[in-house]
């Protein structure tokens, strides 16, 4: 397993709001996320990622790991071959950080949105995908991203997630920075 904690990985992803009718508002009854105005989330279920083929020319300039093939290590790379997707989320996103990360700027503008715990499998958000977990976090908690605000918040969360639900497959996460490029 490669170290990917300092390094920025990219990726795009579907938007997931209000724009989506009766599918987002159904999403809302169903989570009790009332406060959000918009889901940015690594949920491949929520906000699956736009290129959902892996094509030969990719592999050098993804992430070469089991739960990570939609990560690309080369944001260049990344937005040619999104270039014709008009709506869409451009993450930069840093795996389990050391501490909260900046962003790179040579490229693009990136503003920070929150953290998102992912399960080990990059499958379902226990923020925003698992009917909430309440012996670890409040749904209140989350801010209007569906995301927690602060690095040390996310690092309690994710310790009170393994504690309280050993035998929930979706509590054992990975820690997410997530940042969204700001479009010009």
């Amino acid at each position: 397993m490669s170290d990917t904690s300092l390094e920025p990985l990219f990726i795009c992803t579907e938007t997931f709001g209000p724009w989506l009718g009766q599918r987002w508002y159904d999403y809302i009854k169903y989570s009790g996320l009332t406060q959000l105005k918009e889901l940015v989330s690594l949920d491949a279920a929520l906000c699956g990622p736009i290129l959902e083929e892996i094509k030969d020319e990719y592999w050098p300039h993804i992430v070469n790991e089991d739960f990570m093939l939609d990560y690309f290590k080369d944001l260049d790379f990344l937005m040619a071959q999104v270039s014709e997707t008009k709506r869409k989320n451009t993450l930069c996103v840093f795996r389990n950080p050391p501490l909260h990360p900046v962003a790179p700027t040579d490229t693009l503008k990136f503003e920070f949105l929150g953290y998102d715990l992912v399960d080990l499998f990059g499958s379902a958000s226990a923020l925003s995908n698992c009917g909430g977990f309440s012996n670890a976090f409040s749904n209140t908690e989350i801010n209007s991203y569906g995301l927690l605000d602060t690095y040390e918040r996310a690092l309690e969360v994710q310790a009170a997630l393994r504690a309280n639900y050993p035998d929930e497959d979706h509590a054992d996460c990975h820690n997410w920075a997530l940042f969204r490029a700001v479009e010009p």
